[in-house]
């Protein structure tokens, strides 16, 4: 059914409300904004008026049995421990959504870092304001709060590695993996709080049931929270993913990259961006040059500067670690049946780290850049071209570095000769330099 998440009713037709009030019991309300870089008036109308929407809808549904509200885990920036359960509100959802409605754009800009706190941008703002906004319906509706952490390519279904977006870690991993990204602000020690997208979408599917089972009189929270991460399954920090990534990556090259992928994490913003600007900056200017000579659609600025929103954005998550309390969600496997537990797996599992990351790269090149993997080998010769090219750049620039340093140091001692036979003429001073 066709609809919009900033009207009233979602914009749907009489008809379609008619089925959905009487024929929908289960709801997964997924609809949002993905957009980290979004203005807080987009955010809102998206993320928080658009579940409003979708809650009073689900109000009218005769046969309701469970609502799932999916949120994210990062929504609650002040805490670095992370409970399963519905934090209060920093302001009033209802009054936020009526301002940014009459509010123009110029105002919001300006009261927006006030109203965001401790949150990088306003899409987790967003979140969080919903979270409360659900929160309100819950002796209306049987409600469920989800928050997945940082979705990434499927363990098995429908195929292992499968992805189909470029947003997060796979944008990260293609961009490394070409050549293009040099430098990312990240800390290696933090653990990477991460999820296949099939063990989220288990997980959603069995808290839509759960909720469906539980006794009302007998809950110990009016709207059950669960945190969908790795949590202290697997234990994976951020420089064990940049190390196994490497190493694939040579394994299993994308093709045609711009330069050998050598990129590394840094922690030192001032060295991070003094690489950017040498390494990736700088290049980008001189190759749309080229570019321009030959009469080429120019693209290499504009693709920095889309990675340097994005790295941006990213950064505030590499950047702290996180503590994702799962004991709900682990919990959801209680009470199945092997076989279901087997269908819907999300802790029962065993995985291979390794063997995922391979899958990672290899459903990155094939579902994200159509690679098809009957030219790896023409990838790697390339690979070992960019390599030679590599070294032999460093060595050129090395000699270019060692050129300046002598010149630089000839000049040095040539003003430093000068100086001293001009001194030897001077009263006093002269009869001190030796002769």
């Amino acid at each position: 059914m066709e609809g919009d998440l900033g009207q009233p009713g979602l914009g749907l037709s009489d008809e379609n409300k008619s089925i959905l009030f009487n024929e929908v019991s289960i709801v997964f309300n997924g609809a949002a904004s993905l957009r980290l870089e979004s203005g807080l008036k987009d955010a809102i109308r998206h993320n928080t008026t658009g579940t409003k929407h979708v809650l009073d809808l689900a109000v009218e549904m005769k046969n309701l049995a469970s609502f799932v509200h999916l949120s994210t885990a990062f929504c609650h920036c002040e805490f670095d421990t992370l409970d399963e359960t519905i934090y209060p509100s920093p302001a009033n959802p209802e009054d936020v959504m009526r301002a940014v409605e009459w509010m123009d754009d110029h105002t919001l800009e300006i009261i927006t870092p006030r109203l965001l706190g401790p949150h990088p941008n306003c899409y987790t703002y967003s979140k969080r304001l919903a979270e409360s906004l659900v929160s309100q319906y819950a002796n209306r509706i049987p409600i469920s709060v989800a928050r997945p952490s940082i979705v990434t390519p499927s363990f098995k279904e429908p195929v292992p590695g499968w992805v189909d977006s470029l947003n997060g870690p796979v944008g990260v991993i293609v961009a490394g993996g070409k050549g293009v990204i040099r430098s990312v602000l990240c800390s290696p020690d933090y653990e990477a709080e991460v999820v296949p997208v099939d063990i989220a979408i288990n997980a959603l599917i069995l808290i839509a049931w759960k909720r469906t089972i539980i006794n009302v009189d007998v809950m110990d929270d009016p709207v059950p929270c669960y945190n969908i991460s790795k949590g202290d399954i697997v234990h994976l920090n951020w420089g064990e993913v940049l190390a196994k990534g490497k190493r694939y990556a040579y394994e299993y090259p994308f093709d045609a990259g711009l330069w050998y992928p050598n990129g590394s994490m840094r922690t030192n913003k001032l060295m991070h961006y003094f690489i950017v600007f040498w390494l990736q900056v700088v290049p980008a200017y001189l190759i749309d040059g080229i570019m321009v000579l030959a009469r080429q659609k120019t693209f290499m600025v504009r693709v920095q500067k889309r990675i340097a929103v994005g790295m941006e954005v990213l950064q505030y998550f590499t950047m702290r670690g996180w503590n994702f309390k799962i004991e709900n969600t682990k919990a959801l496997i209680n009470g199945l049946n092997e076989e279901d537990m087997n269908k819907f797996y999300i802790s029962n599992t065993e995985i291979d780290i390794e063997k995922y990351m391979i899958q990672v790269l290899l459903g990155a090149r094939q579902y994200c850049m159509k690679e098809p993997l009957a030219n790896l080998d023409r990838a790697r010769f390339h690979l070992k071209l960019l390599y030679w090219l590599n070294m032999v750049t460093q060595v050129l620039f090395g000699f270019f570095l060692l050129w300046v340093f002598v010149r630089a140091f000839d000049s040095f001692k040539f003003l430093l000769d000068s100086s001293t036979s001009s001194f030897t003429n001077v009263p006093i001073i002269g009869s001190l330099i030796p002769k």
